[in-house]
Parts: structure tokens; C-alpha cells; sequence
């Protein structure tokens, strides 16, 4: 008997709002697209425990997990309404520590600050069935930290996920830029999730899952990440370039961080 695999992952991570410098922006009309031509073309999203159990998810053709990072509160705007139209569902994954707050964590790439989801907002769509996991307590690049700060990063955002959301919501970790290792899949382990979510080259076990990332120029009616294909492959491997370009965030973070520190230690010359 064929070994089963796990459905296919999606992950967004903005859709609609300004106008960005980057690329994981998505515009409206073409995330409702996208959705609407999957639901009429028989595809149905899965919640975490559908996709947990890999029986389960192949009793029923064309269906994949939809996920969302971040948590952008213009998901709720622009986003979660459409999916409820359709019946579909998905999963967040919030960023603890900014939850309600502004995405101060990354560098600029708007010309003002972009705004997270509230708990209200987290909780009024919860209650509609959507499902919310752990990007991380502070959207650190995990593989940089030392384990102690990787435990206390991964274990600080579960519990505020529990205490605020239920057991539910702690299940789930997708790794802040798809960085991880062995350390770092140890330590989501031993802080007590059960799945882990990676990037397009994770490797099936239940911690390092592989996830497609759909980007501004993944404009047709079916994502890559669902497609069979000859564009598939290619479009694939174009995603997981433009993530592992992610590094530039860290990179220009810890700069700024630097640029900061020096700063406020150097005397004021006026």
C-alpha cells in the first residue's frame, strides 16, 4: 500500500491593503479569484485536525490546507469574509507579541506601518471556525538564537495562545521566514507542538511540513502550490528562492537594532 502524504499547504501572508515594496502582497480581487476557482473546480480547505490525520484528509479529493502568517488585521477585511462566502476555512498563524499592535518587527516596506489583528478580531473569527497557531512570540529567525531564546520565544507565544484561545491554538508553529533545523524542531517539540510548518522544502515529518507561499506574481486562477502542471516545479522553486531571500529582513533588523544602540550611547554633540 502507498504510504500516505499530507494534502498540499498554502500560505499567504498579505491580502490587499497598501501597496508594498516587497512581494508577499496579494490584491483582493485576485485571492477571490483564486479562492472562488478552487471552491467551483471542487476543492475544499481542511481544518489542523482534518489535516493531522492523514486518513482522513485522502477519504476526500482536491482538499488542502489554507494558511495565512503573520496575522495582518486586513485579513479580516479582506480575507476571512470571502472564505466564509465560499465555506471555505484557514489557518493564522499570529505573531504573539504584536497581536493588536503594528508590524514594528520587520523593516518598512509600506509607507506607514501595517496593523495585526486584534484578540477581538482573532476571537469573532474563531468563533465563525477559523483556526489560529503560532508564528512566534517576536518573528525572530529562530536558527540565529541561542536555544534558550528559541524555547522562550516558542514557549511564551504557545501559552498566550492556550490562555487566550484554547488547547486548540497551541498545536500549531509556523517557523517565523521558514528557518528552521534539528535544534529548533527539538525545542517546538519539547514546548509541545505537534506540527511544525516550513517552507516549500520541509521535508513531510510532522514538524518540518512543506508549505507553498503564494506571492504577488502567483496571479493565476490555481496556485502553484495546487497545480500539476509543467509550471508547477518552476513556480515552486521561484517561491522558495523569494523566501530564503527573507534573510534581508533579519539582516537589515539587526542593523537598525545596531544603528539604534550606538545611538543611545554615543554624547550628544549640540
Amino acid at each position: 500500500m502507498a504510504e500516505l502524504t499530507h494534502p498540499p499547504v498554502l500560505c499567504y501572508h498579505r491580502i490587499g491593503g497598501p501597496l508594498e515594496l516587497g512581494v508577499t502582497r496579494v490584491g483582493r480581487s485576485v485571492f477571490a479569484k483564486q479562492m472562488t476557482a478552487l471552491a467551483r473546480a471542487g476543492w475544499r480547505t481542511m481544518t489542523l485536525a482534518e489535516f493531522a490525520n492523514l486518513r482522513t484528509a485522502h477519504d476526500v479529493p482536491r482538499t488542502f490546507l489554507l494558511t495565512f502568517d503573520d496575522g495582518y488585521a486586513a485579513l479580516a477585511e479582506h480575507a476571512y469574509p470571502v472564505l466564509a462566502d465560499l465555506g471555505f476555512t484557514a489557518t493564522t498563524f499570529l505573531i504573539t507579541d504584536y497581536v493588536g499592535k503594528t508590524n514594528s518587527w520587520d523593516v518598512r516596506y509600506t509607507w506607514s506601518r501595517l496593523r495585526h489583528l486584534s484578540w477581538t478580531d482573532v476571537e469573532r473569527w474563531r468563533a465563525r471556525g477559523f483556526q489560529f497557531g503560532s508564528h512566534g512570540a517576536t518573528h525572530s529567525r529562530l536558527t540565529w538564537l541561542h536555544s534558550s531564546a528559541v524555547c522562550d520565544d516558542l514557549a511564551r507565544s504557545r501559552e498566550v495562545l492556550i490562555h487566550r484561545l484554547g488547547e486548540d491554538a497551541g498545536r500549531a508553529i509556523a517557523y517565523p521566514f521558514s528557518a528552521l533545523d534539528g535544534r529548533v524542531t527539538d525545542v517546538a517539540r519539547s514546548c509541545g507542538y505537534e506540527l511544525g510548518f516550513a517552507g516549500v522544502r520541509g521535508n513531510g515529518t510532522s514538524l518540518q511540513l512543506p508549505r507553498v507561499p503564494v506571492y504577488s506574481w502567483d496571479i493565476a486562477n490555481v496556485p502553484f502550490g495546487l497545480r500539476d502542471d509543467g509550471f508547477a516545479t518552476l513556480g515552486k522553486f521561484v517561491a522558495h528562492v523569494a523566501n530564503r531571500c527573507a534573510v534581508g529582513t533579519t539582516v537589515m533588523r539587526a542593523i537598525g537594532y545596531r544603528v539604534s544602540a550606538i545611538g543611545r550611547v554615543l554624547p550628544d554633540s549640540r
